[in-house]
C-alpha cells in the first residue's frame, strides 16, 4: 500500500550568529490514507516545522517528500498552492475568522479561490456549516459566536471543498475543556467519512484521542505508537 505522506530523511536548519539549529534532523515518516495521526512534541521539539513541511508552507534544505505520490521538493510555488488548495484543509488554534463576514462567508472564501461558481460556493459551504452542527448561525458574525462556534465554522471550511486531508494544528488549544471535547468529536466524525487526519498537539492527553501517536523530541522522532485501528 503506497502511503499518502510519504517523508524521507527530512532535514531542516536555521541559521543564527548563535550558530545552527536542526529543527528536523532527519525525519523519516509514512502516513496513510483514513489514518487519524497525532504529532506530539514540546515547544522548540519540531513538530511546527513538520507541520509546515506536511501543509507544504515551506521545504526542507534535505530529504524527500511525496504527497498522494507528488514530488513535493522539486514543486514550484504554484503547484504548492495548488496542492494545499485541492489537498489539504488547514485548521488553526486561532480561528482566523474574518470578523465583517458572516459564518457562511468566511466558509466560501476560500472556494472562490478555486473559482467555483457563486451557487455551488453556497450549497458547498451551507453543507459543511450543517456537518459541524452549526448550520442555524449561517449569517452570524465571528464576534456573535462562543469559541467553539468559531472554531466549527473554521472546521467548515476547512472541509468544504473536501481535501483528503486535515492538518489541525492545536484545534483545541483556545478552547475550555467541553467545547473542545466537542471539537475532537467532530474530528472523529470526519475522520470515519473518509479523512485522513493529522493532529499537532503538546497535549498527551488530546494525542491519545488518536489512531496512533508520534512523538517528536530534538527534531527526531523519538516513538511511533499505534493506539487502536
Amino acid at each position: 500500500m503506497t502511503p499518502l505522506v510519504d517523508i524521507q530523511k527530512l532535514y531542516k536548519i536555521y541559521r543564527s550568529a548563535q550558530g545552527e539549529v536542526h529543527a528536523l534532523d532527519g525525519v523519516s515518516l509514512q502516513i496513510y490514507e483514513g489514518e487519524f495521526v497525532a504529532i506530539i512534541g514540546q515547544s522548540g521539539a519540531g513538530k511546527s516545522t513538520l507541520m509546515n513541511m506536511l501543509g507544504c508552507l515551506d521545504l526542507p534544505d534535505r530529504g524527500s517528500y511525496r504527497l498522494d505520490g507528488q514530488d513535493i521538493v522539486q514543486a514550484s510555488d504554484r503547484e504548492l498552492a495548488q496542492v494545499r488548495n485541492q489537498k489539504i484543509g488547514f485548521i488553526f488554534q486561532g480561528f482566523n475568522l474574518i470578523p465583517t463576514m458572516t459564518a457562511l462567508e468566511n466558509v466560501e472564501l476560500p472556494l472562490m479561490y478555486r473559482r467555483i461558481p457563486s451557487r455551488e460556493r453556497r450549497r458547498l459551504a451551507s453543507a459543511a456549516l450543517q456537518q459541524v452542527g452549526i448550520g442555524n448561525r449561517l449569517q452570524h458574525r465571528p464576534g456573535q459566536l462562543s469559541g467553539g462556534q468559531q472554531q466549527r465554522v473554521a472546521i467548515a471550511r476547512a472541509i468544504a471543498a473536501r481535501p483528503p486531508i486535515l492538518l489541525a494544528d492545536e484545534p483545541t488549544g483556545n478552547l475550555d475543556s467541553r467545547s473542545g471535547a466537542e471539537i475532537m468529536e467532530i474530528l472523529w466524525s470526519l475522520h470515519r467519512d473518509g479523512r485522513t487526519i493529522i493532529l499537532i498537539t503538546h497535549d498527551n492527553q488530546l494525542a491519545q484521542s488518536a489512531q496512533r501517536v508520534i512523538r517528536i523530541q530534538d527534531g527526531q522522532i523519538a516513538a511511533d505508537r499505534r493506539l487502536v485501528g
